[in-house]
């Protein structure tokens, strides 16, 4: 570890320096050699990261979406060659490239992090030895030696023996007990970030080669940690469960206010808009509007959760406008009432019989005869009109009848 943190020494004198700045303001809140002062420090180092690092977490975001949309032909492809795992790897790397999407992209925070990781490890391991490093000078080495965090130094490690904790005015278990809790909360904030994207932001039912690494990413990482944390100081470990405590806020956030389409965190997220016009009659808020406009423009695309939303808006007398806005549609609810009326009063089916009388009711009722509604003239004695057709005899077709041969009898 001492190895690969002396490759990131470049950075140590900033990371450093960023520390000194911020000592100087909490040790003259707390005291300059108080585990309040360097603690916090750290965590403002964190902060400042963090920060700087939000460009790169909204392109995180935006290749996690590209790679949600490109799931359906993904599938496809999978379920193409499925017999052929090269040619099914070789169509999915053509895939990433025709659409510029990056499967690595949501490891970029992480891999960003890391100089500035191990540049912190370098540090502390320097001032657990007593050297000076960066803008680090004696004085403030010897006073962050002495500082420690719930009993235990920021610069002391789980597999220090028992002399190296001594000698730092501390004692193995403290240490020991300080450092195995900060190493399961650190393993299981990062497990649980990691669990409420799987289960709330990404689409289960489509079974992908990203679906697959972000479950392995699930395991892998608090495993990591659990494993390569018993070798990191105390003040290693306050960096990394401040950040892993940012992570998954910064996740609970996109989840809530910002969800993939098509999960389970946007079904929830529409029910909210929904419950918040139905209450005040309009959509609040520019990002709010953002959102059904955006809805709007699908069309025909739309996906579930969507057209649950609008079926919800429709039902609560609203339409949704192309600028993001709703309005009052007595027509929606009309034709909503008429439509649900129409389907109450539809007439009831007829039987064979009924239909060849055409004179029976469904109550029953003869139906009035149509000469017998007509007022016709008497007819006169002893002539029958020749318009008049033929009664037809039993078993005789009704309607008009097909004249006779000359030469048939009459």
């Amino acid at each position: 570890m001492d190895t690969i943190a002396s490759l990131f020494s470049f950075i140590t004198t900033p990371v450093s320096w960023i520390i000194v700045q911020f000592h100087k303001l909490y040790g003259a809140i707390f005291g300059p050699d108080t585990g309040w002062a360097w603690g916090l420090s750290i965590v403002s180092l964190v902060v400042v990261i963090r920060i700087c690092l939000i460009p790169l977490f909204v392109k995180q975001i935006k290749s996690m979406r590209n790679m949600q949309a490109l799931q359906p032909k993904m599938k496809a492809i999978q379920e193409r060659y499925k017999n052929d795992r090269q040619r099914q790897s070789e169509e999915m790397m053509k895939l990433y490239k025709d659409t510029g999407t990056n499967p690595l992209s949501s490891c970029l925070p992480i891999l960003a992090q890391s100089p500035f990781f191990f540049a912190l490890y370098h540090v502390l391991s320097k001032i657990a030895s007593g050297d000076t490093i960066g803008v680090l000078n004696q004085e403030l080495v010897n006073s962050a030696r002495e500082a420690h965090i719930f009993g235990a130094p920021i610069a002391a490690k789980f597999m220090d023996s028992e002399e190296k904790v001594a000698a730092l005015s501390a004692s193995l278990t403290d240490v020991r007990v300080v450092t195995a809790i900060m190493i399961v909360l650190m393993s299981a904030s990062q497990f649980y970030t990691q669990r409420q994207l799987m289960q709330k932001n990404v689409d289960l039912t489509v079974k992908t080669p990203y679906m697959q690494q972000q479950k392995m990413l699930m395991y892998i990482f608090p495993l990591i940690f659990a494993v390569t944390g018993i070798n990191f100081p105390v003040g290693v470990l306050v960096y990394w469960l401040t950040t892993n405590v940012w992570t998954m806020g910064q996740q609970m956030y996109v989840i809530n206010q910002n969800p993939t389409p098509g999960s389970k965190a946007q079904d929830n997220y529409l029910q909210r808009l929904l419950k918040s016009v139905s209450s005040h009659g309009e959509v609040r808020g520019r990002r709010r509007r953002s959102v059904v406009q955006a809805i709007v423009a699908k069309g025909a695309d739309r996906n579930d959760n969507e057209r649950k939303f609008f079926a919800g808006l429709a039902k609560a007398g609203f339409a949704a406008q192309a600028d993001g806005t709703v309005i009052k549609s007595d027509t929606v609810t009309a034709d909503a009432e008429a439509g649900s009326a129409a389907r109450r009063q539809q007439p009831k089916r007829q039987s064979k019989a009924q239909r060849q009388s055409g004179g029976t009711h469904q109550t029953g009722e003869a139906k009035p005869s149509l000469e017998k509604q007509q007022d016709t003239p008497p007819k006169p004695a002893g002539k029958s009109s020749p318009a008049t057709p033929r009664q037809a005899k039993s078993g005789q077709r009704k309607g008009s009848q097909r004249p006779k041969h000359p030469s048939s009898k009459k």
